[in-house]
This record gives C-alpha cells, structure tokens and sequence, in this order.
C-alpha cells in the first residue's frame, strides 16, 4: 500500500495497543517509524529496474525477520523513553506494526515475500488497490480523534472504531473479489474457454469496479482475454476483449533469466513482444489495462536477452479521461 496508509495503520495499531499506558501522540509517533521501516528497502539497487521489482517486499517484508526484529526496535523505544516497564506492551505494539505492513501488502496484487527465508513466493490477494481512501480515512480519522480529543477514552474509542472500519472494507474486498471471479468463471465457461488462470482484481481507488484478465488452458491459443466487470452489472454478460500474448517469443525466450524471474513473480500473468528497434519487451499483466501497464521492461536485442540491464518503460493513461471513463462504466453498466 501507499506510504500514507501504512503510516495510518502502524500509528491505529499502536495507539491501540499502548492505550493509555503511555502519550497517545508517543504511541502514534512510534507506529508511525515502524510503519514506514519496511518499505525502506526502495532504496536498495538491486542491478537493474526488473530486479528492483521482484526484490521489492523481500527481506524486509518477512514475517520471521521482522518478528526478530521487533523486541530489539521495543526495547531502543523503551528505553529511550525511560519505560522498562512498558518493554512487553511495546514489544506487542512495534511486533503488530511491523507485521500488519506486509500482511496489507499482500492484499495488493504486487507480491509480498512473507515467507522468506523459508520461501520466496510472492503472496498476493489483489482485493485492494494500493491507494483507496475508503480503507485509509478510517484509520487517519481514528488516529486524529485519539490524538486530539480531550476525552482520551473516548478518543481511543475512535481509533478502535477506525481499524474496525478499514478491516471490514478489505474483507469486502475479498468478497467483492469473489463475487466477479465467478461471474467471469462462468462467462468463460459459457464461451467454452477454458481459463488456466484468472487475475480479478479492482481497478484504481476503488472496489466496486474490477479488471479480470484470463490465460487460457489451451497453449496453442495465442492470446490473453480482459474485461471490466462492476458489481453492479447483474446478469450483463461479460464483454472480454482478445490480445496477444506473444506465445512464440515465450516459447524462444521463457528460459531466459528476466523472462523466468518475471514470469515467476508475476504467477504468468506476462506478456512478450517485440519492439520496433528489435528489443525484447516483458510487461507484468497485472497492474495497468490494454494497451498501458505500469511495469514493462525491455530486456536487450532479441538475440542477446537479458545481456544488457533491464530498463523500465512504464505507459500510463490520462489521469482525468481514465477516471471520468470508470465513473461512466459505474453508472452505466
């Protein structure tokens, strides 16, 4: 998520932890740092822009080595502010910070390496957009109301309500998430297309309207479907459009390592191409829609992938246009 939002959740969970056992502004200071630590990893250079990408929410998103690192965070905190005393409430505090961070991560579709070291699978929901206010607000409104009413109770009621709040919207999501899979699962069953893998996931801010992308089971079908489905559809068929996936380049160049670490990380949502000037062009499927996407990389010539470092060429479309066309398809579905 959005630095902004994890910032809300690790001050909302350490006011409500700490309650009032210590200043409400100390706890929401502190949750605040620990919220934010993790995502410091942006600052590593990996060697090139893909494996800055797949490598991001590695290490410092892992529920074992932050747990490792929680008591020693809890005891600089405790000490530093002369509570020995507090060291355990800390400890429990900065602990569910710390990982609250990469568990709303991997509500995202992204990928979260939770598991690590045991494991580098990337972990993704993708029932939430990495910006939607409807999950922030709650939280920033309960962290303010703590931190300013006079009636410290009352405010620390306000913060609990607001982490009940922005729970209840994920676990929308999820339902919301479940809800157009299999809508979509039965469209594609109905045109007798047989889905390999299905990506449902919402489009931006939001959660009442979702982009679904489908690979088929079928490897000698070349081509992907996509399709926006809002919750608010009914019994509206489905409408997926077709585009190349690039099978053949896939079958030449799957081997290679950017395409396999891509491919991988991305649990095949990619495409190939290849560009005018004879590059070869990966683009991870699952963040942007037909024809622009966030992450595509070009990875060298095309008879020498991955010989040179991989650089990023992201596509985005207007902001203004993209999101009065949403508000449309909302409404008129």
């Amino acid at each position: 998520m959005d630095s902004l939002t994890q910032i809300a959740l690790g001050s909302a969970v350490a006011v409500g932890v700490m309650g009032r056992h210590t200043a409400v502004r100390k706890a929401a200071a502190w949750g605040a740092v620990a919220g934010t630590l993790p995502d410091l990893d942006v600052l590593i250079e990996h060697g090139d822009a893909l494996l800055d990408m797949v490598l991001h929410r590695a290490e410092s998103h892992s529920l074992f080595y932050l747990t490792l690192f929680a008591p020693l965070l809890a005891w600089g905190v405790a000490r530093l502010h002369g509570e020995a005393g507090l060291f355990r409430r800390w400890w429990l505090a900065l602990w569910l910070v710390l990982v609250t961070h990469p568990l709303l991560d991997a509500m995202t579709v992204y990928g979260t390496q939770l598991l690590l070291p045991f494991t580098r699978h990337p972990f993704g929901v993708g029932s939430v957009f990495i910006i939607d206010l409807a999950y922030t607000l709650p939280l920033i409104v309960g962290v303010l109301a703590a931190l300013r009413m006079r009636d410290g109770t009352r405010g620390l009621r306000w913060n609990v309500a607001g982490l009940v709040l922005s729970t209840a919207y994920l676990g929308w999501g999820v339902l919301a998430q479940q809800h157009v899979e299999q809508t979509a699962r039965v469209s594609l069953q109905t045109q007798g297309v047989v889905a390999q893998r299905l990506l449902v996931t919402p489009m931006p801010l939001q959660t009442l309207l979702w982009r679904v992308v489908a690979l088929p089971d079928d490897p000698a079908d070349p081509h992907f479907r996509e399709a926006v489905v809002s919750v608010f559809d009914g019994v509206r068929p489905v409408e997926w459009t077709r585009h190349e996936r690039g099978a053949a380049l896939m079958a030449q160049h799957g081997q290679a390592g950017p395409v396999a670490q891509l491919t991988a990380f991305a649990h095949g949502f990619v495409k190939l191409a290849a560009t005018p000037d004879g590059q070869l062009r990966i683009t991870d499927l699952r963040m942007g829609q037909e024809p622009d996407y966030v992450f595509n990389f070009d990875l060298g010539p095309l008879h020498a992938v991955g010989s040179v470092p991989a650089a990023q060429v992201s596509t985005r479309p207007a902001i203004g246009p993209a999101l009065r066309w949403m508000g449309q398809r909302l409404v008129n579905p």
